[in-house]
């Protein structure tokens, strides 16, 4: 997913997600210097490891 989908499927912004991916919580996949994406099972992932600590 690029980022503006990745946002929209976490149900935050567009800079909470490079911010995630910045600090670690998501893994962020550079597929040129222009182009990141994010997995969805990562983005699944990070969203499970949320509600258990809820």
């Amino acid at each position: 997913m690029r980022d503006r989908e990745a946002a929209s499927y976490l149900g935050v912004g567009v800079s909470t997600v490079w911010m995630f991916s910045r600090q670690g919580k998501i893994k962020a996949i550079k597929l040129s210097p222009r182009v990141t994406v994010w997995a969805k099972s990562d983005l699944d992932a990070f969203v499970m490891s949320r509600v258990q600590s809820a």
